[in-house]
């Protein structure tokens, strides 16, 4: 930000501020604590609303037997890996460039964002298709499919995958609200999706109704339509002029925006494949116990999934906040908010843990009463639950992280979890041949995750030629 920028406007604001509308001075100007929770409030409930419908989907796609519910645990790593990329990492890129815009006054910037947003989506989620549709066989044999569970798998995934676009369409634009500070409108319009999605999957598996049964290729066919409908609204809700921006659709591309974006997305994104990266090789090892085995662990560590939304919901707010303040000069208040969310999500996600490793059955009765699954799945939450809350914590400094495009130590922090929990639980696999060595081996994973990402925040390294070390 030059002097200029910041020169005193005869109200006493810098001129970036003086320039702002209400919305984006409330992000610099409020107190701390309860504009974040504001802000998380829609955010957690939309992600919630996410996380039930995939849980519904597995809850009913479990009636269909073990073999149906192992090909689903097999898709789940890919599928969460887009979401992933889609909401948290690029869609992070996406609502940081909009902050840090917003922030410093740049409004033609923020609007000609949108445009830009939505051709890396268009790019990465037809990538996704390909490689998903094309791959997904190899992959799927890769992590321990086959025979019912691999045939369950790839009906799954094509029906998924070919929809891919526009579940990266929903997110960019989600994501491009959430920029402006705007986190009610995606709640409302995920909310009400979910609403129709809930009745939607079980009718098109079973055939309820006038619904023909699909089988396991419903739930599929449900999200596809669930992100079709929403992108559709987000759409007509940013241009119809109720938005902090303006965007137009017919705009000249320009690479120093695509690297605004790409700088913090495609960074964040390398974190996101390592998180489901240690998830997927954890599955090729637990692979070699048999499907119930496969079906226990990926009803487990749906529960860790679960953590991501959750964090996200208050990650999506720490994004605009951390941006927004950093563009606008606020340096130790940027810092203030992130060790504010970070301490909100460590209590949130390690209680979830907490009661997942005290009471496994209550979770994973939910979708299987299988004995090999029940075991395999209560050793897993008993070793890794109680480190839920490091998990947390380095989510949401993560997404702090992104706010303040600063992501090196977060991708080093990734790194470390994968070796720790991959090779870990490889290693323990062969001395012992038990899975309670595995899972306590991603466990370690976790935690050193969480504290790498807070010792480097900690130490400075978002603002490395400054003294503010809050």
């Amino acid at each position: 930000m030059t002097d200029a920028t910041l020169a005193a406007r005869p109200d006493g604001l810098p001129a970036a501020e003086f320039a702002m509308d209400a919305r984006t001075r409330g992000l610099i100007e409020a107190p701390v604590l309860p504009m974040l929770l504001r802000l998380a409030a829609p955010n957690v409930l939309v992600m919630l609303a996410q996380a039930a419908t995939g849980l519904i989907e597995a809850y009913f796609v479990g009636k269909l037997g073990t073999d149906a519910l192992a090909g689903v645990a097999l898709v789940f790593p890919g599928l969460m890996l887009m979401q992933m990329v889609s909401a948290g990492a690029m869609g992070g890129g996406i609502s940081s460039a909009i902050a840090r815009a917003l922030g410093s006054g740049r409004r033609a910037d923020a609007d000609a964002f949108v445009a830009h947003a939505l051709v890396i989506s268009l790019a990465l989620g037809a990538f996704f298709t390909f490689a998903l549709i094309a791959g997904g066989p190899r992959l799927y044999r890769l992590l321990g499919g086959h025979g019912g569970a691999l045939e369950a798998a790839l009906v799954y995934s094509n029906v998924v995958f070919a929809g891919a676009t526009l579940l990266w369409l929903f997110n960019t634009l989600a994501n491009v609200l959430r920029g402006t500070g705007n986190m009610l409108v995606p709640a409302v319009v995920t909310c009400a999706g979910a609403i129709v999605l809930v009745p939607l999957s079980p009718s098109l598996i079973f055939g309820w109704g006038p619904f023909p049964r699909l089988g396991v290729a419903g739930g599929g066919v449900a999200i596809v339509a669930y992100y079709t409908i929403g992108a559709g609204m987000l759409a007509a809700y940013i241009w119809s002029g109720r938005s902090v921006l303006r965007p137009k659709l017919r705009v000249r591309l320009r690479w120093p925006m695509f690297r605004e974006i790409l700088q913090v997305g495609a960074v964040a994104a390398l974190t996101s494949l390592l998180t489901n990266l240690t998830i997927g090789i954890t599955t090729g090892l637990v692979g070699a116990h048999g499907p119930a085995a496969i079906a226990g662990f990926g009803v487990g560590s749906r529960l860790e999934y679960l953590l991501v939304p959750l964090a996200f919901g208050l990650g999506a707010p720490l994004v605009a906040l951390v941006g927004t303040n950093i563009g606008a000069g606020r340096r130790d208040r940027a810092l203030r908010i992130a060790w504010i969310g970070a301490a909100v999500a460590f209590v949130m996600t390690e209680t979830i843990g907490l009661l997942g490793a005290a009471f496994p059955e209550a979770w994973l009765t939910l979708f299987d009463r299988d004995p090999a699954m029940l075991a395999a799945g209560t050793a897993y939450l008993r070793a890794v639950g109680p480190f839920y809350g490091f998990f947390g914590l380095g989510l949401a400094l993560y997404f702090a992280s992104q706010g303040a495009g600063r992501l090196m130590w977060p991708l080093v922090a990734g790194v470390v979890r994968l070796v720790v929990a991959v090779g870990g639980g490889w290693l323990m696999l062969r001395w012992t041949g038990d899975l309670s060595g595995v899972f306590l081996a991603l466990g370690a994973g976790l935690a050193a995750y969480g504290v790498i990402i807070a010792a480097a925040v900690k130490a400075g390294v978002w603002f490395p030629n400054s003294r503010s070390n809050m």
